[in-house]
């Protein structure tokens, strides 16, 4: 009996307790990974939920069976990997499945490329076990703790105008769905399905496995340096983002200076020859555990007294990068290409990214700083900001996050590889920009500073034509997301009908920025149903809890 050999099921209700009992006696043994009392926080502590179970398969017929018991017990299922995303997106109060024990390297063909693996692989295990047989990901972001699944399903990106999203080089999916099916799609085969599936948010089904096109391994020698911001807006339309296969910056809004990295392939045969090497950038104490600790203190303390935030930033990231522009601030590695990308991402932090046509980036830069500084006619730096907010008192964390893509290298809509809800622009580069509020020892920033700087940078974002990234933080109305996707965001709507019309994938989340304008009149059968939130204290972790109800209409 399933409650014999897991004594932690007891606690289920009866109902439960039997189908789960049931199911085991019938279905030739295939285990039921399961545990109660598992508290479900994403990375930042931002939310928190407590499942009623949490179960890790791993194999597709135990995934299979998860979703079976589901519709017979009237459970909601949703998946999570290392929950990076701040929002509350794969918070649930009913079953939580991840699939980190479902993580091999199925096969790799080497003529072609083609590799393909089990959903739940992170991307640091893909990247070793790919270095190990020569190849690599042809791009990442700045982070490597997700699962592969959780990278394409909220359009993970990295940066490069050679380069779209994470997920462009995908060449095939599985799905199981909520009938307990695992079905195979592509842009040849179940196109529609593919290219839901491709941006699923979680709302489709459970991926289990993911087919993509690797390429061979290679390192990037990479550089950076320090510079004003003005000069970073006259090289913006000439050779900024092409002066390199990858580029990134990081905007400084108090100081009007810039970090911008920049890398490109080094040529094997360098690496091969020595003629090129291996190595590290240089570090300083601010790369200890002495700079960690500096920094984080010193925004705990701006809690108190935002106004020395500015200062901090000045600070912080002179004894960083140093005090100059210019050339005497470069530095500079050569590092395997699932290394060089990576970035530490510090503490924890609420984080809001929109996506912008690029070349509209200088004029957003400047009257985001104009609006931040409350610059007036006459000063230095000045433009007409527009934003209808006050940021007077407002104090706010730095970097602001610069990068760039450009999804219409690789996929389009004709091809049948472009997601329905790819947030990038269809008709060139994009232009990504992310607002950092940090949560230093977990606690918000005070005089509701997160909540407003998020107001005036959403406002500027959507009048530049922007969409929000879909796994970061953001404000938007269904009204927003079909005037923002037109036709893609109906198709995606009626994927999602088809494959899933009881609701055993939607949430709280889900009705709140993608149903509503779907099904107005209803809650769908199996749909989980926000029922209240709590704030949880910093000594517990911090952030919200979310609880929720599950709507347990009967089947038909």
């Amino acid at each position: 009996m399933a409650t014999e050999s897991n004594p932690a099921l007891a606690s289920l209700p009866s109902n439960v307790r039997e189908i789960i009992e049931l199911a085991s006696q019938r279905d030739g043994g295939i285990p039921f990974r399961a545990k109660t009392a598992h508290v479900h926080r994403t990375w930042a502590g931002t939310f928190t939920s407590l499942p009623e179970l949490y179960i890790q398969p791993k194999s597709v017929p135990e995934i299979q069976k998860v979703v079976r018991l589901a519709r017979h017990a009237r459970r909601r299922v949703t998946t999570t990997g290392c929950g990076h995303s701040p929002s509350d997106i794969t918070c649930t109060s009913s079953w939580l499945v991840n699939l980190d024990n479902f993580n091999k390297v199925i096969s790799v063909d080497h003529l072609t490329g083609l590799v393909v693996v089990q959903a739940g692989i992170r991307l640091y295990q893909l990247s070793d076990e790919l270095d190990r047989r020569g190849l690599a990901l042809p791009s990442l972001g700045s982070i490597n703790e997700q699962s592969i699944a959780g990278a394409i399903s909220t359009g993970t990106h990295g940066s490069g105008i050679k380069h779209g999203l994470v997920g462009e080089s995908i060449t095939e999916l599985k799905i199981t769905l909520a009938n307990g099916e695992t079905l195979s799609c592509s842009p040849e085969d179940k196109p529609d399905l593919f290219r839901a599936a491709l941006i699923s948010l979680g709302a489709l089904g459970i991926i289990t496995e993911v087919t993509f096109k690797a390429v061979p391994a290679f390192s990037l020698a990479w550089s950076q340096a320090i510079d004003s911001d003005k000069r970073i807006f006259e090289q913006w339309e000439k050779d900024l983002w092409s002066q390199a296969e990858f580029v990134r910056i990081w905007w400084f809004p108090y100081m009007r200076r810039a970090a911008v990295w920049t890398a490109n392939v080094v040529d094997p045969v360098d690496l091969k020859t020595g003629a090129v090497k291996h190595r590290e950038p240089p570090t300083s104490y601010y790369d200890s555990w002495l700079g960690y600790y500096v920094y984080h203190n010193l925004l705990a303390l701006s809690r108190w007294i935002p106004r020395i935030t500015p200062w901090i930033e000045w600070f912080v990231f002179g004894m960083q990068y140093g005090f100059k522009n210019g050339e005497v601030t470069r530095i500079g590695a050569v590092q395997p290409s699932q290394k060089a990308f990576l970035l530490n991402c510090l503490y924890s932090q609420s984080v809001n990214e929109w996506a912008i046509p690029l070349h509209k980036g200088p004029e957003a830069l400047q009257r985001l700083g104009a609006w931040l500084q409350n610059l007036k006619p006459g000063d230095p730096g000045y433009v007409e900001h527009g934003i209808p907010y006050s940021a007077e008192g407002l104090w706010v964390h730095s970097p602001v996050e610069v990068r760039a893509s450009d999804s219409t290298v690789y996929t389009s809509r004709e091809a049948n590889t472009r997601p329905f809800l790819d947030p990038t622009q269809s008709d060139g580069p994009t232009l990504y920009l992310n607002a950092i509020m940090y949560r230093p020892y977990h606690r918000e920033p005070t005089y509701n500073a997160t909540e407003r700087y998020y107001l005036g940078f959403e406002w500027l974002m959507r009048e530049l034509g922007g969409k929000p990234h879909w796994a970061k933080t953001f404000t938007a109305t269904q009204a927003d997301l079909e005037r923002w996707y037109g036709d893609d965001f109906q198709r995606w709507g009626a994927v999602r009908e088809s494959v899933d019309p009881e609701g055993m994938f939607v949430g709280p989340w889900h009705r709140r920025y993608l149903l509503e304008s779907l099904q107005r009149d209803r809650f769908l059968p199996l749909e989980e149903i926000q029922q209240t939130t709590k704030k949880v204290p910093a000594r517990q972790g911090g952030g919200i809890e979310v609880i929720g109800i599950q709507n347990l209409v009967a089947p038909n």
